[in-house]
């Protein structure tokens, strides 16, 4: 698979990650183990050296297994983990935001112990505190990578601004964000932004929590203990509005001979040379295929023909309920 650097910085990476949230968290039951590490190592073996994951996935559980699956492949991958969500260390019981200095540092030696390793590739601060500034946060991160238990600094859903005084701080290599045909909201400032100070940009989600698959539509049920179940954006009556990007992906899909998910990562890939998405999954077959999209090629032509319908597609619903979109773009 081909490489990409992450802006200004020497973290060179596929072009295509895998987001290890989903093995553990989130979308239901948690993916057995051995499983789970089959499929990583298998991400491996077919190119992908850039795997995501966080203490708060599991909670503590993904961690774990992302360890142990590439624990023997170490030399050969970069690991992005995340701090910054305030959890029970009995339960895992989350009770806010906390990035306290003190806190930042209690994590990594949690996350370094978990994945039996000496050093992050890359830690992201997983939201913004509002009630720590971030030049703290940077500051904190900063003496983490002076002590050479991290090699880069990130920070996920940050706003433009957060973004400029976190890296005079403390240079950061990447920016991870929801990016994709249904969820823009990044170019408006956060790129524009990313690309003047040479920061890499991280889309996760970038198929739309599987709805760019094409495998969703009105009928689909979510259980309970699918986050899913809670996002405006999955209703029945929205999920039937926004088919129409659907059947956009499907129709570019048909002319290029690949799936709309396939499109969906190629059109973020040329978006700029700097974004590395990090598609999830369980299954081996959707593996193959986010994989697969790093080989698909779309023109200026194509390009230009999505960015047209989709501007006449608007997307319905919000992508989280109120008390969490707050948390986001800060």
């Amino acid at each position: 698979m081909q490489k990409r650097k992450l802006g200004n910085s020497n973290l060179e990476v596929s072009a295509i990650g895998l987001g290890c949230m989903g093995l553990s968290h989130g979308y239901g039951p948690a993916t057995d183990a051995q499983d789970a590490i089959a499929l990583i190592r298998t991400a491996v073996e077919r190119g992908v050296t850039f795997f995501d994951t966080a203490e708060v996935y599991g909670p503590f559980t993904n961690e774990k297994v992302v360890g142990e699956a590439l624990a023997p492949l170490r030399d050969q991958v970069a690991i992005a983990t995340k701090f910054g969500i305030d959890l029970d260390p009995n339960t895992g019981a989350q009770r806010g935001l906390n990035s306290r200095p003190e806190h930042i540092k209690q994590a990594v030696e949690g996350s370094l112990k978990r994945r039996k390793v000496d050093v992050i590739d890359l830690l992201y601060q997983h939201r913004v505190d509002p009630d720590v500034p971030i030049e703290d946060v940077a500051g904190a991160v900063k003496e983490l990578i002076q002590a050479g238990k991290v090699k880069h600094f990130g920070l996920s859903e940050a706003g433009a601004k957060t973004i400029r005084r976190a890296h005079a701080v403390q240079p950061l290599t990447a920016l991870q964000s929801e990016y994709s045909l249904w969820t823009r909201t990044p170019e408006k400032e956060v790129i524009p932004t990313l690309e003047d100070l040479g920061i890499g940009f991280v889309p996760y989600s970038p198929l739309g929590k599987g709805f760019l698959t094409g495998a969703i539509n009105e009928n689909t049920t979510f259980a309970s203990s699918d986050f899913r179940s809670t996002l405006p954006r999955f209703t029945p009556e929205a999920l039937k509005v926004n088919q129409a990007l659907i059947d956009l992906l499907g129709s570019i899909g048909k002319q290029k001979n690949a799936t709309p998910a396939q499109i969906a990562l190629t059109w973020l890939l040329a978006r700029k040379p700097w974004i590395v998405p990090i598609p999830g999954t369980t299954k081996l077959d959707r593996l193959e295929e986010n994989i697969g999209a790093a080989a698909v090629e779309l023109t200026p032509d194509d390009l230009r023909d999505i960015d047209s319908a989709a501007s006449k597609i608007k997307v319905e619903g919000a992508r989280y309920p109120e008390r969490l979109e707050k948390m986001t773009g800060l």
